[in-house]
């Protein structure tokens, strides 16, 4: 399939502006705290970390903004990132930047952890989880509070109100053990969520929570072991923190665009793309693959005429699709009914109910061009059939041209040449050579009226369809019972040669190659259609497709609004039946 081209309504270009804008004005950010901090000191290079994790956070929010506009994911990374940086911002020397690191100087941990509950869909699923968030975030900030407001040589010293290290102290003591116990939890969360999720979301959930919960929980503890018991230079320590910290991001990026969650945003996109006035000329194959994000994906609507899956084009769907692993197949329904199909890459696109979900909000667009491939095969169909009419007609006046040149033209001349010669022939020799002639003449004749009737039968010109296929079987060199319910009211005569030669050509194949014993025909006449029955009890295993003679004969039939169908199980005989309209 080729490249899907670019399907972007008003509402993505909005969206990729407004991230673009995100993306300048936190590179600007990050390069003025970088500016301001003082890093030709010994922490020169532990500094700057700082600002380089913020943009990490940055990069990875803004992807998974992105891929998922509606989910607020990518929002919550950038905002985690934003808090990484405002405790890093005490170390500038600009008085309002202090004020502001010394305020939110462990706002990182709860943000950290509102990203952990609001996974995957970017909210706060229950109760439970907000309460969570929230307490973590009055721990952070109000617990806080004492580190700059009642010591006066701590964070900030233009906020301290009052001298009170014991307060200080304790308040400092009290954060610790709430945090702990408020992480203790979120663990006990994270584990019950892990057990209820399913396996494909499982997938995705483990390596994730575990990596979350080492971060927030288990790594200060190291830290202390790290400065305690190992007593490890506080630069390799900060830098082993800031390397966990640094892969938060893309734990969570990488968690939300590998799989088994529904890309709710782009599914709005799409619903929105479905909603614009000029989406006729998009081909929805195409805004799908955008959507899903999988270039081979296929579209197939099902065909009630053929009673298969065909693609845009008319064509089958191939069989081997549904039984290739590395190929899913999700069918669409609209009230209770087929429509239509999703190929796609099944290691690409693990959750099908996301594919379902797609299939759900383009069902409508999906039956408008599942009628309009019907209509397109359909129309290959009827210029087939008229080629094939066309081609019979030729090969008809073509072989009506060759029997008269080399038939009847050459008897008429000779004929006409023994005419000449009787005028110049002795006397006795008139009468008998007159006689030849005469009888010569007489088999023209014949020969002009087989003709004819090949051309147009004269039973049915004189005495109508009734007679003429009352004659035909008559004929029959087999057992052959006519019934007949059609008046001698003429009928119009496209439809009675039509059905003659319908009931023609199906008597001469039952003589050819049927092998049968007894013929039943039957003509009925019901509500404006004649239908012709033929049925023999002979070998079976005939097919239209298999010969010139019934497909031109169907070809014949549908080119006047008819249809023509053919049963013949081998063994069990053959039946073949007509329907044209007579109105």
């Amino acid at each position: 399939m080729s490249a899907a081209p670019r399907v972007q309504p008003s509402l993505s270009r909005s969206l990729h502006r407004a991230l673009l804008i995100v993306a300048l004005i936190s590179a600007l950010l990050m390069i003025t705290v970088i500016g301001l901090m003082p890093l030709d000191g010994p922490a020169g290079l532990l500094l700057v970390t700082l600002p380089i994790i913020f943009g990490i956070y940055v990069v990875a929010g803004l992807i998974a903004w992105l891929r998922r506009p509606s989910n607020g994911i990518g929002f919550l990374i950038v905002l985690a990132g934003l808090m990484v940086l405002i405790g890093g911002v005490a170390n500038t020397e600009v008085p309002v930047l202090l004020a502001i690191g010394a305020v939110g100087a462990t706002l990182a941990l709860p943000a950290t952890v509102h990203l952990l509950l609001a996974f995957p869909t970017g909210r706060l699923p229950d109760g439970r989880s907000r309460a969570i968030v929230v307490a973590l975030y009055a721990t952070s900030l109000v617990l806080q509070m004492p580190e700059y407001l009642l010591d006066p040589e701590g964070a900030y010293p233009p906020f301290a109100v009052a001298d009170a290290p014991e307060i200080v102290a304790l308040t400092g003591t009290a954060q610790t053990v709430v945090a702990t116990g408020i992480m203790i939890v979120v663990a006990f969360v994270l584990l019950e969520r892990l057990r209820r999720a399913d396996a494909v979301h499982r997938r995705v959930l483990v390596p994730l929570f575990t990596y979350g919960i080492f971060t927030v929980l288990f790594l200060p503890l190291i830290a202390i072991a790290l400065d305690r018991v190992f007593h490890v230079e506080p630069a390799v320590r900060g830098m082993l923190q800031f390397t966990a910290v640094a892969g938060i991001p893309i734990a969570f990026a990488l968690g939300l665009l590998r799989g088994g969650f529904a890309r709710t945003g782009e599914l709005e996109e799409l619903g929105t793309w479905l909603g614009a006035a000029n989406t006729s000329g998009q081909p929805l194959v195409f805004a799908l693959a955008r959507t899903l994000g999988d270039p081979s994906l296929r579209l197939y609507f099902w065909s009630e005429e053929r009673g298969e899956f065909l693609d845009a084009e008319g064509r089958s769907a191939p069989e081997a699709v549904r039984t290739d692993p590395r190929r899913g197949w999700q069918e669409i329904t609209l009230d209770d009914r087929a429509i239509g199909a999703i190929e796609y890459d099944a290691s690409l696109l693990t959750d099908s109910e996301h594919v379902h979900a797609a299939g759900r909000i383009v069902a409508i667009a999906l039956e408008r061009e599942r009628l309009t491939a019907d209509l397109r095969a359909s129309r290959r169909a009827l210029l087939r059939s008229r080629e094939r009419i066309v081609e019979a007609a030729d090969l008809e006046r073509r072989r009506i041209a060759r029997d008269l040149h080399d038939g009847l033209q050459v008897q008429l001349v000779l004929l006409a040449l023994e005419a000449q010669q009787i005028g110049t022939a002795p006397a006795p020799a008139v009468r008998d050579r007159a006689t030849r002639l005469r009888v010569d003449l007489d088999a023209a004749a014949a020969e002009v009226r087989t003709l004819v009737r090949h051309l147009v039968p004269a039973a049915l010109v004189e005495r109508g369809l009734s007679a003429a296929a009352e004659d035909l079987t008559d004929r029959m060199p087999v057992s052959t019972v006519f019934e007949s319910d059609v008046s001698d009211t003429r009928l119009n005569n496209l439809v009675e040669t039509t059905t003659y030669f319908v009931l023609a050509e199906t008597l001469a194949n039952v003589v050819k190659h049927a092998s049968a014993t007894s013929v039943r025909v039957r003509l009925i006449l019901h509500d404006g259609r004649l239908r012709l029955d033929v049925e023999d009890d002979g070998v079976g295993g005939a097919s239209i497709e298999a010969g010139t003679g019934l497909r031109g004969l169907a070809d014949r039939v549908e080119a006047i609004g008819g249809t023509i169908s053919l049963s013949s199980p081998p063994g069990l005989g053959t039946r073949v039946w007509s329907e044209v309209p007579c109105a």
